[in-house]
Formats: C-alpha cells, sequence, structure tokens
C-alpha cells in the first residue's frame, strides 16, 4: 500500500513563508510525477505545483515566482516552499502523483492534508 503524509501547514501572516513536506513510503521504488495540491472550503481541488522525474516543474498561474516545488529521489520527498503567502493560499494541502513500484505505476490514496491558514 502506498502512503503520503504531509506536513509543515500552520497558521502565518501574509508575507510569512511556510515549507510544506511529502513523505513517500510502501515499497516505492522511485516518484515519477508528484503534485501539490490545494483544496479551499466550497472549492474544487487543484494543482498548484507539480514536478517530473526530471526535475521540470510547473505551477499554477496564482503561485508562480512565490512556491517552489523541490524534490529528494533518495528519500521519497516532495518539498514545497511557500513564500510572500496571500490569505487566498488558505486551504488545505496535499500531494499525490504517479509512483512506481516494482513492474507497477500508480498512485497514491490522499492523505489527510496540512491545513495552511493565512491570517493577519
Amino acid at each position: 500500500q502506498v502512503h503520503l503524509v504531509e506536513s509543515g501547514g500552520g497558521l502565518v501572516q501574509p508575507g510569512g513563508s511556510l515549507r510544506l513536506s511529502c513523505a513517500a513510503s510502501g515499497s516505492i521504488f522511485s516518484i515519477d510525477i508528484m503534485a501539490w495540491y490545494r483544496q479551499a472550503p466550497g472549492n474544487q481541488r487543484e494543482v498548484v505545483a507539480l514536478i517530473n522525474s526530471g526535475g521540470s516543474t510547473n505551477y499554477a498561474d496564482s503561485v508562480k515566482g512565490r512556491f517552489t516545488i523541490s524534490r529528494d529521489n533518495a528519500k521519497n520527498t516532495v518539498w514545497l516552499q511557500m513564500n510572500d503567502l496571500k490569505p487566498e493560499d488558505t486551504a488545505v494541502y496535499f500531494c499525490n502523483g504517479l509512483l512506481r513500484g516494482s513492474g507497477w505505476i500508480r498512485t497514491a490514496s490522499w492523505g489527510q492534508g496540512t491545513q495552511v491558514t493565512v491570517s493577519s
């Protein structure tokens, strides 16, 4: 079974920073494509950042220039550095993507996410 655990969220003031961590486990050989998602109350879950196996990244327009996604392949971990946070960034943040094992590639089950609240 593939598990993802998100951590690092919290309450910050506008303009502050947070670093989110996504740790994958479950006999995973490697991460193919991994993305950070967020979902605010009443909204659809949206992709905010993604990174592929070669390290190429892409970002939603709303976070471009402020957020940075990175990965450590040896540790099966993905991070999201969030700078210059704004109230509209408030949401539950999730990670997911395509992960490889022995003879398979699949998404993980959704984790609990980590709450990010930006407020003064």
